[in-house]
C-alpha cells in the first residue's frame, strides 16, 4: 500500500481533489493539464515513478507528456513509445482497464520500461487507461520501489475522478478543435449564390463556381466538362490547373472524353450520383476508375453531375496529383456548386430553347394538318417522317403496330436512306419487362447507346443489324392500351434531350390517331372477312352439287381469308385405306405439295396427328418425318395448320384440312377461330353433298330397274297371254295335233319364264350388263311387233331406211326394251294417221346409229331437261313421270352400256330419237327404201 508524504486528514485530500478537478474543467490547453495532473500526482501519492503518456490513435503509438523516475535520463519521460503487440501498455490501451505490475523490472511484456525500472530499481507498477466514452486518450504509470503495490480503494476512487475529468476535458478539447479545423460548405455557398446573382452571362457564373470551388476544397486544380449529346463526349469548358494561371477556355475536340470509354462513370452521373476516387476508395469499378483516371490524367478526383430536369449537362470536377481522402463536407460542397451551375445554364440557353419550341411548335402543327387533310395515310406519315427526320438529324423513322394475341410488332411503315437495308416486317415478341416499360411509360423512352443499354435485348440484334445505334420510341397511345410504337433511330451513339424526347411523343400521339382508325378499319375487314367465309359456306351447301368443284373452290377461298400461299385437302371415304390429295393454286413453286401421291391414311404422321387431336393442331415443317415430308415439299413451306373434318363425334372423319406458310408465319387467335369455322362448314358441306350424291344415284338407280323390270314383266305377261290363248283354241284333247301343239306352247311359256327367273334372281337390286348380239333385222322385227298394236290403233304409216343386215352388240334385252320405249313414244305422241320413220346408219366400223323421228307434240322443257339434267331436285320436274321419267331412264342405261340417247327437234319441226349402237360385227347393206331424217 502507498502512503502519502506527510499524513493528511481527509478533508484535505477531498479539498485537493476538488482544486486540481475545477482546474481540468475550466483549463482549455491540454499541456497545462498535463502538467497540472502531474504536480498532484506527485504531491499527493508516494510514488517514485509518475508518467503520463497520450495515446496517438493514427499512428498507433504513446507519445510521453513528462512526469518523474529517480534514477535516469528525465528526458526518456517524453519519448514516444510505439505499441507492439502483446505488450502491456497496449493491453491498457486497448482493454481500458487498470493493470498491476508485481515487478517491472521482470515483466517480459514491459519494452523499453523495464529497461527503465531496471536502472531505477522500480518494482511495484500500476498503469491506469485515460478513458472517456469508450475512447482511449493515453496511461498513466505509477510504479514504486518496493515489490507488489496496490493502492488503497480512496486512492483508487480519486485517480479514477482526477484521470476521468482529464479524458473528459482531453475530449472536449479534441471536439472543438476538430469542429475548427472543419470546413462546412453553407458560407460559401451562400456566398457564391449572392455572387452569382450579381453577374451576368453563363461564362463569369461559372468562373465564379471554380474559383469558390477551388478555394474550399483546395485542390490541384478544377475543371466544368461540357456534355455533347449527339456525339457523346464531355469536353472540358472551364479550368483552373494553377492559381497563378487563371481561367481559360478549352472548347476543343481534343480535350474530349468519349462516352463509350467512361460508361460507368457516365451511368453514376446519370443517377446523380456524386463520383468520389482518392486513397483506397472508389465510386466505380477498378477498371472504370483505371480508364477515367487515365483520360483525366491525376490520381484523386470528385465529380459531381450538372443536371436539370434529368438532363446531363457535364459535370463539375475537382481533380488531385496525389491520393486524397475527400470529406462529406467536400462532396456536399461540390454537389451544391454543381446544382448551382444546373440552375444558371438553361437561362442562356432560353432563347435558342425558345426559338426551337417555335419551330417544333409549326412541326407538330404541320404533321396535324397533314394527318386531318391527307386522305393517304401512307403519305401522311411519309411526310410526318421525312420533317421529323430532318428535325432531329436521325436516318430511321419506323411505325410499329402491335400484335395483341401473338406479342410481335408490325413494321407497317418505315423511312429509311436507299443505301441502308430496310428491317423486316416483324419484330420479335418483347420481354415482359420491356413490354410493362412501354406500356406504363407516360413519355418517350429514349436509348443513346445499343451495345451497352439493357433496354430492348430482343430487338438489339435487329437494330444494330440495320446500323441503328440510339433511338427514341414512344407508344402511340399513351395511358391506353398499346396500339402502336414510333420508332426514330440514330446511325451513331447519340444523347436525347428532353425537347426532342417530348417532339417525339407529340407526333406520336398525332401519328396513333392514324393508327387507331387504321387499326379500326383493319379490325372491321376482318370481320367482313369472317363474314364473307361463313357467306359462303352457306351458299356452297346451297348452290354447289358437284363434290370437286366444291373442294377446289373451297381450298381458293380459305387461302383467300387465312392469307396464306397453299391450302391443301387430304380427303378420303370411311372406309379406305389411301387418301387423295387436293391443292389450292400454289403462288409459287416454293410452296407445292405432290397431289400425284396416294396418302396412307392409317400411317402418316400429319394424318394420325391430326386425328388424334380436338381442333386445330400448329405444327413446324420440321415437326414432320419423311413420311409427310414426300407429299408435301415445298421449300418454303415452315409454318402449318391442320384440323380435321368433322360434322359429329359419332360421325367418322372424311378428311383433314390444311394451310400452310412461312417459317416466320405466326397464328393470330382470329387465324385460329377463322380456319375452325372453315373447316367446319366444309366437313359438313361435303357431307351433305356425299349423303345426296349417295342418295340420288340409288334413286336413279332404282328407278331404272324398276322401269326395266316392268317391262319384262309386260314381256311375260303378253307371252303367256298369247300361250293361253293358244290353248283355248286347240279345240278338243283327242285331235291328231293336239299334243304337239300343246308341247310348243308349254315350251313357250317356260322361255319366257326363265327370263324372268334370270331377272330375278341376278338383278334384284342392281342392273347386271351381259353382253350379247343380235342382227339389226330381227331387232327392229321385234321393236315393230311390240308397237304393232300401237301403230294399226292410231293408223300410223311407218317405214325403216336404209336397213342393214348388221350384228349389234351389248345387252341385247336392255337395248331391245329402250328400243321399244322410245318407239313407243314416239308413237303415242304422234296424231292419227301420222308418219314414223326409222333412219339407219354405219358412223364407223364400231358404231350405228338408229334414228327415230316423228311430228308429234313435245313440250320444249322435255328437250331442255333431258339435254342439262335435273337443276333442282326439290322442283316439279317433266322428267318426274313418264314419257320424260322414261325417256331420262332409257337416257342414262344407254350411257351405262356404252351407247348413246339424244332426243331434240330438226329444223323442219319434227321430233328425232337417236341412238348410237355398238355394232358386233359387219354385215352387206340391203336397202328397203332411201330417204333422210
Amino acid at each position: 500500500m502507498v502512503q502519502p508524504k506527510e499524513p493528511q486528514s481527509y478533508d484535505k485530500q477531498l479539498v485537493a481533489l476538488g482544486r486540481i478537478l475545477q482546474t481540468l474543467r475550466e483549463e482549455e490547453n491540454s499541456d497545462v493539464l498535463i502538467d497540472t495532473v502531474l504536480n498532484y500526482l506527485k504531491t499527493e501519492f508516494d510514488y517514485s515513478l509518475v508518467w503520463v503518456g497520450l495515446y496517438d490513435r493514427l499512428e498507433h503509438r504513446l507519445f510521453g507528456k513528462g512526469g518523474m523516475i529517480p534514477v535516469g535520463d528525465q528526458s526518456f519521460l517524453k519519448q514516444r513509445f510505439n505499441l507492439q503487440p502483446g505488450d502491456i501498455l497496449e493491453q491498457v490501451v486497448i482493454q481500458q482497464r487498470a493493470l498491476a505490475v508485481p515487478d517491472l523490472r521482470e515483466e517480459l511484456r514491459g519494452g523499453d520500461w523495464r529497461k527503465a525500472a531496471q536502472k531505477s530499481g522500480i518494482q511495484g507498477t500500476v498503469i491506469f487507461p485515460i478513458r472517456y466514452r469508450d475512447l482511449c486518450y493515453g496511461v498513466a504509470l505509477l510504479g514504486s520501489t518496493a515489490w507488489g503495490i496496490s493502492p488503497r480503494s480512496d486512492e483508487k476512487a480519486r485517480l479514477s475522478m482526477l484521470l476521468g475529468e482529464l479524458a473528459a476535458a482531453l475530449f472536449k478539447i479534441e471536439t472543438e478543435w476538430q469542429r475548427q479545423q472543419t470546413k462546412h460548405p453553407d458560407v460559401p455557398l451562400l456566398q457564391l449564390l449572392t455572387q452569382m446573382r450579381s453577374l451576368s452571362g453563363l461564362g463569369p457564373r461559372l468562373e465564379a463556381v471554380v474559383e469558390e470551388t477551388h478555394a474550399f476544397i483546395q485542390p490541384t486544380r478544377t475543371n466544368i466538362y461540357w456534355y455533347e449529346r449527339e456525339r457523346r463526349y464531355f469536353w472540358r469548358r472551364l479550368g483552373n490547373r494553377q492559381r497563378t494561371v487563371g481561367f481559360k477556355e478549352a472548347n476543343q475536340l481534343t480535350s474530349g472524353i468519349t462516352v463509350q470509354e467512361i460508361n460507368g462513370f457516365y451511368q453514376a452521373l446519370m443517377g446523380d450520383q456524386i463520383v468520389a476516387i482518392g486513397e483506397a476508395h472508389s465510386s466505380l469499378k477498378a477498371d472504370a476508375t483505371s480508364r477515367l483516371m487515365q483520360q483525366i490524367k491525376a490520381r484523386s478526383l470528385m465529380a459531381a453531375p450538372i443536371l436539370y430536369q434529368n438532363e446531363l449537362l457535364g459535370f463539375l470536377a475537382v481533380e488531385g496529383n496525389t491520393p486524397r481522402i475527400w470529406t462529406e463536407n467536400e462532396k456536399n460542397f461540390i454537389r451544391g456548386a454543381a446544382q448551382m451551375i444546373a440552375l444558371t445554364a438553361p437561362l442562356d440557353e432560353m432563347e435558342s430553347a425558345i426559338a426551337q419550341i417555335r419551330l417544333d411548335r409549326e412541326l407538330t402543327s404541320e404533321i396535324a394538318r397533314s394527318i386531318y387533310s391527307e386522305e393517304d395515310w401512307k403519305n401522311t406519315l411519309k411526310n410526318a417522317a421525312d420533317t421529323l427526320c430532318k428535325r432531329l438529324k436521325v436516318e430511321r423513322f419506323l411505325v410499329l403496330l402491335y400484335e395483341k394475341d401473338l406479342k410481335e410488332f408490325e413494321v407497317s411503315y418505315q423511312n429509311h436512306p436507299s443505301n441502308r437495308r430496310p428491317f423486316a416486317p416483324l419484330l420479335e415478341a418483347l420481354s415482359n419487362t420491356d413490354l410493362k416499360m412501354v406500356q406504363k411509360s407516360t413519355g418517350a423512352i429514349s436509348i443513346e447507346n445499343l451495345d451497352t443499354d439493357v433496354k430492348l435485348l430482343a430487338w438489339r440484334d435487329r437494330f444494330l443489324e440495320a446500323g441503328v445505334r440510339s433511338l427514341v420510341l414512344c407508344s402511340t397511345s399513351i395511358g391506353q392500351p398499346l396500339e402502336g410504337l414510333i420508332v426514330v433511330g440514330h446511325e451513331a451513339p447519340r444523347g436525347w434531350n428532353r425537347v426532342e424526347r417530348e417532339l417525339v411523343k407529340v407526333v406520336s400521339q398525332q401519328i396513333g390517331f392514324i393508327l387507331h382508325q387504321w387499326q379500326l378499319q383493319r379490325q372491321t375487314e376482318q370481320l367482313q372477312t369472317l363474314s364473307q367465309s361463313m357467306q359462303w359456306g352457306l351458299t356452297a351447301m346451297q348452290q354447289t352439287h358437284d363434290p370437286t368443284l366444291l373442294e377446289h373452290s373451297a381450298l381458293q377461298q380459305v387461302a383467300k381469308v387465312m392469307e396464306v400461299p397453299l391450302a391443301l385437302l387430304v380427303a378420303w371415304t370411311p372406309g379406305q385405306t389411301d387418301a387423295k390429295l387436293i391443292s389450292s393454286p400454289p403462288q409459287s413453286d416454293r410452296f407445292a405439295a405432290n397431289v400425284e401421291t396416294a396418302i396412307p391414311i392409317h400411317t402418316d404422321f400429319l394424318v394420325q396427328w391430326t386425328l388424334e387431336k380436338e381442333g386445330v393442331v400448329p405444327l413446324s415443317v420440321a415437326d414432320l418425318p419423311m413420311n409427310s415430308r414426300r407429299w408435301l415439299h415445298g421449300a418454303g413451306i415452315g409454318q402449318i395448320l391442320a384440323i380435321a373434318l368433322r360434322t359429329a363425334p359419332e360421325h367418322q372423319p372424311t378428311g383433314i384440312l390444311i394451310v400452310v406458310d412461312q417459317a416466320e408465319r405466326r397464328w393470330a387467335d382470329r387465324h385460329i377461330d377463322t380456319f375452325s369455322i372453315l373447316a367446319n362448314q366444309l366437313a359438313w358441306t361435303r357431307r351433305y353433298l356425299s349423303l345426296t350424291q349417295q342418295l340420288t344415284t340409288q334413286r336413279l338407280e332404282l328407278e331404272r330397274l324398276n322401269w326395266y323390270k316392268h317391262r319384262r314383266l309386260e314381256d311375260v305377261q303378253r307371252s303367256v297371254e298369247t300361250g293361253l290363248k293358244r290353248l283355248d283354241e286347240l279345240g278338243a284333247p283327242k285331235e291328231p295335233l293336239f299334243a304337239t301343239r300343246q308341247q310348243q306352247i308349254l315350251r313357250q311359256l317356260k322361255d319366257a319364264i326363265a327370263s324372268v327367273n334370270e331377272v330375278i334372281a341376278a338383278e334384284q337390286w342392281q342392273f347386271q350388263i351381259q353382253t350379247a348380239c343380235i342382227t339389226l333385222i330381227t331387232l327392229l322385227k321385234r321393236t315393230l311387233e311390240r308397237v304393232d298394236s300401237v301403230i294399226k290403233e292410231r293408223q300410223l304409216w311407218s317405214q325403216v331406211h336404209d336397213e342393214t343386215n348388221i350384228n349389234i352388240g351389248g345387252d341385247i334385252p336392255k337395248i331391245e326394251l329402250m328400243l321399244y320405249e322410245v318407239l313407243l313414244d314416239a308413237c303415242l305422241r304422234s296424231s292419227v294417221g301420222g308418219r314414223i320413220d326409222l333412219w339407219c346408219r354405219q358412223i364407223d366400223t364400231r358404231w350405228f346409229e338408229l334414228s327415230i323421228t316423228d311430228s308429234g307434240q313435245v313440250e320444249s322443257r322435255l328437250f331442255t331437261e333431258l339435254e342439262t339434267g335435273r337443276i333442282d331436285w326439290l322442283a316439279p320436274s317433266i322428267l318426274d313421270h313418264p314419257p320424260g321419267l322414261h325417256l331420262l331412264i332409257c337416257q342414262a342405261l344407254m350411257k351405262q352400256i356404252g351407247g348413246e340417247f339424244n332426243f331434240y327437234k330438226l329444223e323442219d319441226g319434227r321430233n328425232t330419237s337417236r341412238l348410237v349402237l355398238p355394232i358386233a360385227g359387219t354385215a352387206t347393206l340391203k336397202s328397203k327404201s332411201r330417204g333422210k331424217p
